[in-house]
């Protein structure tokens, strides 16, 4: 019988979208009350304190279990460098950025992200993009770019531009980052990402004077930040652990469809022709990916590590201590051995190999 891939890290990803494509009305909202530094620190220090809360309400109904594999001192540098490329540099580009680059412009560059993403990942991790992947990615991002395009706006390559392009560069490098410590507890990676980046933004609100809005305003922005971020990069760290950086921020890129949609239903903003125009690119971009199905003989080295894991994926067959039940999800430290063969397979956590073509 063929092996297949699981969907469920695609609908984390499609899910991750969905959430964060929303919170882009929704702080419209609230941009009426608040400043957009002091309401970035607060949507950030949202997404870090609701996913520390959800913490302690867990562990407290599992009597402190751990469930998911904790974070090592080997991570940390990884997750320093996620923390600092895409909480603190690519802000402050981006900040920078707008001020001096046309909307229609800034709009367009964003969408660099993903293909950043996809660079970084290919050409320095060794993570593999095939041609039906490229193809899915550059749908996506069409379709990504054609839901910002502002015909009325001003366009140009300023020094603004490259500000922009500066920090969908070191977005990238976080999502890179971020994948290599994807097997462990991602609610605490987006915790310490969430209260890093939040308490940036707050301290760099102080430091240029915004004010500090009224507290249903700053309760409000955190709710909003504690799902649209943080639970948004809780399934997008989730994504990538079986789809790899690459494809994961490609099937984010459908992001803004949530946001128009939402927009339509708060705002009666109706939908227009570029919305009608990226769908059918959406929609051929996910069927690409969903039936990607990528298998060659390779060789899995020998490793020992530790993250969540079922033993029913064909890569866990060892053997467990009698207090420890086998038959389902768990994680501690476990050794894999030297093995060759053939299935189908994407750059998840056991399949992170690199290609000779």
């Amino acid at each position: 019988m063929k092996q297949r891939l699981s969907a469920l890290p695609f609908f984390q990803a499609l899910a991750a979208a969905l959430l964060f494509g929303a919170s882009a009305p929704l702080a419209k909202v609230l941009l009426g009350d608040v400043d957009p530094i002091p309401l970035a620190a607060f949507l950030y220090l949202g997404s870090g304190l609701g996913v520390w809360l959800f913490q302690r309400l867990r562990r407290r109904k599992t009597d402190g279990a751990q469930q998911e594999a904790p974070l090592q001192k080997s991570d940390l540098p990884w997750l320093a460098g996620a923390s600092l490329a895409g909480g603190v540099i690519a802000p402050i580009l981006l900040l920078f950025g707008l001020r001096a680059a046309p909307a229609a412009s800034a709009s367009l560059l964003l969408n660099f992200e993903g293909v950043a993403t996809t660079l970084i990942a290919a050409a320095i991790f060794g993570e593999a993009v095939g041609r039906r992947a490229w193809l899915a990615i550059l749908l996506m991002t069409a379709a990504s770019i054609l839901l910002s395009f502002d015909p009325h706006g001003g366009w140009g390559m300023t020094l603004g531009s490259l500000g922009v392009l500066g920090a969908c560069v070191f977005w990238g490098l976080d999502n890179n980052f971020t994948r290599n410590i994807s097997a462990k507890d991602p609610l605490s990676i987006v915790m310490i990402k969430g209260l890093a980046a939040g308490t940036f933004s707050l301290g760099l609100a102080f430091l240029t004077g915004s004010t500090l809005p009224a507290l249903p305003v700053i309760l409000g922005a955190m709710l909003l930040g504690s799902l649209s971020y943080g639970l948004s990069i809780t399934l997008f760290i989730r994504a990538m652990r079986g789809l790899g950086a690459a494809r994961t921020s490609a099937l984010f890129a459908t992001a803004p469809l949530a946001g128009i949609t939402l927009s339509f239903l708060l705002f009666r903003d109706m939908p227009g022709l570029l919305f009608l125009l990226s769908l059918p690119l959406v929609a051929a971009g996910t069927v690409l990916m969903l039936n990607e199905d990528h298998g060659h003989v390779h060789r899995h080295a020998a490793l020992q590590h530790e993250h969540w894991h079922r033993h029913d994926d064909g890569h866990h067959s060892h053997a467990h201590p009698s207090v420890m039940a086998a038959d389902k999800a768990h994680s501690h430290p476990h050794q894999h051995t030297e093995e060759e063969h053939t299935h189908p397979h994407l750059p998840d956590l056991h399949h992170r190999h690199r290609h000779s073509a």
